[in-house]
């Protein structure tokens, strides 16, 4: 079957989201294979703007319903037609069985919504394929099984970390691959594996063609003059797992002899939390919240930025980061970066090489880091110069897209013979 005939239903649990850029840059690369792709999203857009990316992919999207009461007869009507499928009774059984080990309303939900996705798939569709492994991959497996279409997924971080192991599992025995995007991620998922060969590595790099390299960088600021003070950046949302609490404390510790303005772009739900203890730390004034930003802005932030941080760690429930692309953002733009050791950040940062490294939960260590940085501007100079180069010879997503694209049905890239003489 061609490409251009057949579809791939794509699920996402949102879409489209600003802090998923590495899964819309991964949506345009595989349409520019000649993929058709459908894409099934879990939840409503929440943010109020998009990324250029975005407005690139061509494909459909169909929004399966968030609450199965909200739309109550679409549910049964896909119920009523799904129960007429052959693969009904088993994906019906299935869900049951995990019911019984998670008795929540999410899990009624997904069977729901796996009920639509069944029946509303687009005629041609060959395979379903998840991004992440918990709901999105719930969601595709159900369909799976009352369709008997072969399902597939890309496992990233909190799908991974906070999912129960019998759920892992038997996904794995399931599905037709996976690919993940650490290698961390990668050893684990292979251990609870049966079939350990369906598990593969793929990182999800960086569309080295939307982060062309900053060729303006000079780092000159050394935090002495206080009409310019080192300017530090961190993007991500405000959750648990990134450590702004550690952080903000970190900066607080600052030698008073250190001029430097901290600027924030993301949003997510600990952002007034935050905001309350950067004032009782006495540090507000030289903090910028930004909110969540596009694309362009964000680049326009990280060439600004002398310094980039991350203060990523493992939370209470399990949640982590794998390996975050606005690390690789910040190298592609020459910033030198300061983050912590935790998940797959040593895959990307090499410390002491192409930036520095500091244990998790431990503001005393960033601290110092960021003094570190501040002061040496000869040192970030050679962080990002080789962290630049590193991610460009290692992390261009293009170097792992036709893999993915392959593992699809993409046709391998046809090479041309000369005639010889």
């Amino acid at each position: 079957m061609e490409n251009e005939n057949t579809e791939i239903v794509v699920v996402l649990k949102g879409y489209p989201r600003l802090s998923e850029t590495f899964i819309a840059q991964e949506l345009l690369a595989l349409e520019r294979r000649g993929l058709k792709l459908n894409i099934v999203s879990l939840r409503h857009p929440t943010d109020k703007t998009t990324h250029p990316v975005h407005q690139e992919i061509t494909a459909s999207v169909n929004y399966l319903p968030e609450y199965l009461y909200q739309e109550p007869l679409r549910v049964l009507k896909s119920w009523w037609r799904a129960r007429r499928l052959s693969g009904y009774r088993k994906a019906r059984a299935t869900w049951l069985k995990d019911l019984w080990r998670d008795l929540t309303p999410n899990r009624v939900r997904r069977f729901g919504q796996a009920l639509v996705l069944a029946t509303e798939m687009p005629v041609g569709t060959r395979v379903i394929y998840a991004h992440f492994l918990h709901t999105p991959a719930s969601v595709a497996r159900y369909a799976s099984l009352v369709t008997g279409l072969e399902w597939s997924c890309s496992a990233h971080a909190k799908d991974i970390w906070t999912s129960p192991e019998w759920e892992l599992r038997e996904k794995l025995s399931e599905l037709s691959w996976l690919v993940t995007c650490t290698s961390i991620n990668a050893d684990y998922l292979s251990r609870l594996a049966a079939d350990e060969t369906k598990v593969s590595l793929m990182y999800h790099g960086l569309d080295l063609t939307r982060f062309g390299e900053f060729t303006g960088r000079l780092h000159v600021r050394d935090g002495r003059d206080a009409d310019a003070p080192v300017e530090i950046l961190s993007v991500g949302r405000a959750v648990a797992k990134k450590g702004y609490d550690d952080l903000l404390n970190a900066l607080a510790t600052l030698p008073d002899d250190i001029n430097w303005k901290f600027t924030h772009i993301g949003g997510g739900p600990l952002l007034d939390r935050l905001k309350v203890q950067a004032s009782d730390l006495g540090i507000a004034d030289q903090l910028d919240w930004r909110g969540a930003l596009p694309q362009g802005e964000v680049l326009q932030a990280l060439q600004k930025a002398d310094v980039f941080v991350l203060a990523s760690r493992i939370a209470d429930d399990g949640d982590r980061d794998g390996l975050p692309n606005v690390l690789m953002e910040a190298q592609s733009q020459k910033a030198a970066v300061v983050a912590t050791n935790v998940s797959a950040i040593p895959e990307l940062v090499i410390d002491g090489e192409t930036g520095l490294l500091v244990p998790e939960r431990d503001p005393a260590a960033m601290a110092m880091a960021l003094a570190r940085l501040c002061r040496e501007p000869d040192l970030r100079q050679q962080f990002s110069d080789k962290g630049n180069r590193r991610l460009r010879e290692l992390f261009d997503a293009n170097r792992w897209i036709g893999s993915l694209a392959e593992k699809l049905g993409a046709s391998p890239p046809s090479r041309k013979t000369g005639t010889g003489s």
